[in-house]
């Protein structure tokens, strides 16, 4: 039994190996060890370095042996295994994808993406014919409304343990600290992960408790995947979570606001408004507003960042 576990564990290497291995450019064998690494396989260089070996005997793979590290790839008119050809509108889609998407997906799903994520860049190349579509994504950005700040710090390996506990449903054992700076050590159900600005928040409920709450990602010193599973609250919604402006440091209690405003600093209002029933009475030099929103600290820094332009402000509840 032992030999065909053995086995069947060297099959699964050599296909995820195989799996990554390009047509249209080199690979290294250090670099398809951190791909494997990036999925959960844990195994050393060397040993990638001998499945190499034997798979250029027996498939239709070039070892270019110029320079070391040595580099492989498919033969260019070999069906293979490798990765179907890109289009380049579909490199396109894969780069910004990558660039804004690749922290909302689970991280054994990114890590097994990553093949077709450098065969998009390679697709992209300067040297290549995608020209049109490489420029445009120098034509677009994603940018802040707020002062710009660089994004915290988090652990590869802590944000993986959460990431896995959330994609299969698993107890996860965390070691944090909070605003407080107080270091907390607890078991929590992972429910849900939103990235707001540059920081993370991971959606839980504490073990013993019915209600949820956030932490931020960065906080997280340490994070252990408990072999116990759980069953999802059919009553939780991570879109309600956030409509009820939990993120926003809110409690979902709805209020109706009204405020005046300088004419000029609140005209946008018009265009993006508060709420789907908001109301504006125009005047010479303000305007008067009135929406339902919900009550968040997030509201009252709004509010106050608007200064002396601003008053006259009611919630009634």
């Amino acid at each position: 039994m032992a030999k065909k576990s053995n086995t069947q564990e060297s099959l699964a290497l050599a296909f995820e190996i195989l799996k990554r291995i390009p047509k249209s450019h080199q690979v290294t064998a250090k670099e398809l060890h951190q791909q494997l690494q990036h999925i959960g396989i844990e195994r050393d260089l060397r040993t990638i370095q001998r499945n190499l070996e034997m798979l250029c005997e027996h498939f239709d793979i070039i070892r270019d042996e110029r320079s070391k590290p040595y580099g492989y790839r498919w033969n260019k008119n070999s069906e293979g295994m490798s990765l179907p050809k890109l289009s380049a509108q579909e490199a396109l889609l894969l780069s910004l994808a990558e660039e804004y998407l690749i922290k909302l997906l689970p991280a054994n799903i990114a890590a097994s993406l990553d093949g077709f994520f450098q065969e998009a860049k390679h697709k992209l190349n300067p040297t290549g014919n995608s020209s049109k579509e490489r420029e445009w994504l120098k034509k677009v950005r994603v940018v802040s409304e707020t002062q710009p700040l660089l994004p915290p710090k988090i652990s590869t390996e802590t944000f993986n343990s959460i990431s896995e506990a959330l994609f299969h449903d698993r107890l996860l054992n965390i070691e944090y600290y909070n605003a407080k700076q107080e270091q907390k050590s607890v078991l929590v159900m992972p429910l849900g992960l939103a990235q707001q600005g540059q920081r993370m928040y991971l959606v839980c409920r504490f073990d013993g408790y019915d209600n949820e709450r956030s932490i931020a990602v960065h906080r997280v010193r340490k994070a252990t995947v408990s072999s116990f599973g759980f069953e999802r609250p059919k009553e939780f919604k991570l879109s309600q979570y956030d409509a009820d402006g939990r993120f926003g440091f809110g409690e979902g209690e709805l209020v109706k606001l009204s405020f005046s405003i300088n004419k000029q600093v609140g005209r946008y209002l018009f265009e993006t408004p508060l709420s789907e029933d908001q109301t504006i009475d125009e005047y010479d030099n303000k305007m008067n507003v009135m929406a339902t929103v919900v009550e968040s600290k997030q509201l009252k820094c709004w509010l106050l960042g608007f200064g002396d332009n601003v008053w006259n402000v009611r919630l009634i509840k």
